[in-house]
């Protein structure tokens, strides 16, 4: 396991526009097998986003995954919560579509969960980790990414999802969100293998 942090992409990107297939959305599954139905970012409405790359199989993933179905729960109905998944499959098939689905169901997740299968969205946002979080105001101009919280596997500090329910809350009231944030930090990103 190689810890790795966010890049942190410059604050006022644009949410990059993409279209990926969608395996797990409100309904429950969507497609089999490695199939799934495309999913455009156009489809997203003029208010706030939660873009999180996440994968089934990381341990810093399994750890949060309590408190983004919280999240979901507290902000879901304000704010639009989109996960993708980018890692290869070549190297950790655990992490298909069947992977993903079987995550989202396990926890209920309600939001669409999105599979890179050529990894060009990943790069994009310059994601580097599994967990890495942006959130996108209203006119999806970026305002933060970087942590969840300052816990992690196996440290004592709680799970409560301090930095990015502080971001979301501010961005909800109209007020400023501190430009100083904390970089994420998971597994990385397993890119596909240079000769596949």
């Amino acid at each position: 396991m190689v810890l790795t942090p966010s890049t942190m992409l410059p604050l006022g990107t644009a949410l990059p526009a993409f279209t990926l297939a969608q395996v797990w959305g409100p309904q429950g599954a969507v497609g089999q097998g490695d199939q799934g139905e495309p999913w455009s970012s156009a489809a997203l409405e003029p208010k706030p986003v939660l873009v999180l790359f996440l994968c089934a199989h990381c341990p810093f993933v399994k750890h949060i995954e309590a408190e983004l179905s919280r999240l979901e729960a507290d902000f879901g109905s304000q704010v639009q919560f989109v996960a993708i998944s980018s890692n290869s499959t070549l190297t950790h098939p655990q992490d298909g579509p069947e992977g993903l689905r079987e995550q989202a169901q396990r926890n209920g997740w309600r939001f669409p969960y999105l599979f890179d299968a050529s990894q060009a969205v990943a790069r994009a946002f310059q994601a580097a980790c599994t967990p890495d979080l942006y959130v996108f105001d209203g006119a999806h101009k970026l305002v933060y990414r970087g942590q969840l919280d300052a816990s992690r596997p196996g440290n004592d500090q709680p799970l409560n999802g301090r930095d990015l329910r502080a971001a979301i809350e501010a961005l909800l009231a109209g007020a400023p969100i501190s430009p100083e944030q904390i970089p994420s930090i998971g597994c990385n990103i397993k890119w596909h293998p240079e000769d596949a």
